[in-house]
C-alpha cells in the first residue's frame, strides 16, 4: 500500500520518525511497510538502525531526518527532551514551513501548547497525539490516538494515523495530553486495585487465577483484569509499560492537576505507592510489577 501525499507529484509521504524505542520501532516499521518514505533518528543510532531493512533511512541528526519530511512524529521520552530535539538539537529549524510536526510522546499538556506556539511562530503545524495501547497495539496497528489541535491538521494527518490505529480529536493543543493523562490515571490506579485485590484472595487462601477467572464478566472485569491480571498470576513482569514510565505519567497528571487548581488524591496516593516500587528497584519492570510492592508490603513472595 502506498499513500500519496498533497504534492502535484503524488509521491508517497515522506515521515520522519524522531525516537525509535519501543514504540518508535513498530511504529516506524509500520510506516515503512505501508510504503512511506521513511526516514529516523535516534539518540543511539543502532536503535534506529534496526529499521534499515524495513526501507528507512537513517539519520546522524535529528535535523538530517527532517529536512525533506512531509510529517515529523516524535516518540521521545518526556517533554524535555521534544524541546530539546526541536528546539535545542536543531530539528525545528531544519523543517520546511508547512511542515506538520505529529507529538506522540507523553508530556505536560502545558509543554505540548507552547511547543505549538513555538513551532506555530516558524511556520510549522502541530498536533499532540499521544497513544495507548502498548507495544502489542504499536505492531498490530490498534493504538488509541488522543489528538489536541486543529482539525484541519488532524485531516492532513489522517493517513498516517490510520496506520497506527484510530484516532480522536478531544480539543484544542494541550487536550491530547490531558486524554493522556486520564488514560494513565485509570491505567495506574486501576492496575493498584487489581494487584491488591488479587493479593488479599491470596493471602486469604483463595486460588488467585480462579478469582480472576470468577470475576470475569462481573462489574469489575476490565482489561487490565485481564491483562495485567494474567501477568501477576504469571509473575510475568517483563517491561511492557514501565513502572518509572507510570510514575512520570502519575507525576505529570499531578502536576497538571496542581496547574488548574484540580485536587486529585487518589492519583497522589499511587504516585507515592509507583515512587515507592520504583525506589525499591523496580522501576525498569513492567507496571503491572506494583503487585510486587504490594506483596512485598505484606510479606508475601
Amino acid at each position: 500500500m502506498s499513500i500519496a501525499s498533497n504534492s502535484p507529484s503524488a509521491d508517497p509521504i515522506h515521515v520522519a520518525v524522531l525516537g525509535i524505542g519501543m514504540m518508535g520501532l513498530p511504529m516506524g516499521r509500520r510506516l515503512c511497510e505501508a510504503g512511506l518514505t521513511v526516514s529516523v533518528w535516534n539518540r543511539s543510532r543502532s536503535k534506529a538502525e534496526r529499521l534499515q531493512p524495513f526501507g528507512a533511512r537513517v539519520a546522524d541528526k535529528p535535523g538530517e531526518a527532517v529536512a525533506h519530511a512531509d510529517i515529523v512524529v516524535c516518540l521521545l521520552q518526556d517533554g524535555h527532551a521534544v524541546g530539546d530535539v526541536l528546539f535545542e538539537q536543531g530539528a525545528a529549524a531544519a523543517m520546511r514551513p508547512g511542515t506538520l510536526v505529529i507529538d506522540m510522546s507523553s508530556i505536560l499538556p502545558s509543554q505540548a501548547r507552547e511547543h505549538a506556539a513555538r513551532l506555530g511562530a516558524m511556520g510549522i503545524q502541530h498536533l499532540d497525539a499521544p497513544v495507548s495501547g502498548g507495544t502489542v497495539g504499536a505492531e498490530q496497528g490498534t493504538l488509541a490516538i488522543m489528538v489536541g489541535g486543529k482539525p484541519a491538521d488532524l485531516a492532513r494527518a489522517q493517513p498516517v494515523f490510520e496506520i497506527f490505529g484510530r484516532a480522536t480529536h478531544v480539543g484544542p493543543h494541550g487536550a491530547g495530553q490531558l486524554a493522556k493523562l486520564a488514560n494513565q490515571m485509570i491505567v495506574g490506579i486501576t492496575i493498584g486495585a487489581v494487584a491488591e485485590a488479587l493479593l488479599l484472595c491470596e493471602k486469604g487462601g483463595a486460588d488467585m487465577a480462579k478469582v480472576r477467572q470468577a470475576i470475569t464478566g462481573g462489574f469489575a472485569d476490565s482489561r487490565i483484569l485481564q491483562v495485567h491480571g494474567q501477568r501477576m498470576v504469571e509473575r510475568d513482569f517483563t517491561k511492557r509499560g514501565a513502572i518509572d514510565v507510570q510514575l512520570k505519567d502519575m507525576r505529570n497528571a499531578l502536576t497538571t492537576a496542581r496547574e488548574i487548581g484540580f485536587e486529585a488524591p487518589i492519583t497522589g496516593l499511587f504516585e507515592t505507592l509507583y515512587a515507592q516500587a520504583s525506589g525499591h528497584g523496580l522501576g525498569d519492570l513492567d507496571h503491572s510489577a506494583l503487585f510486587v510492592e504490594l506483596a512485598s508490603r505484606n510479606g508475601m513472595s
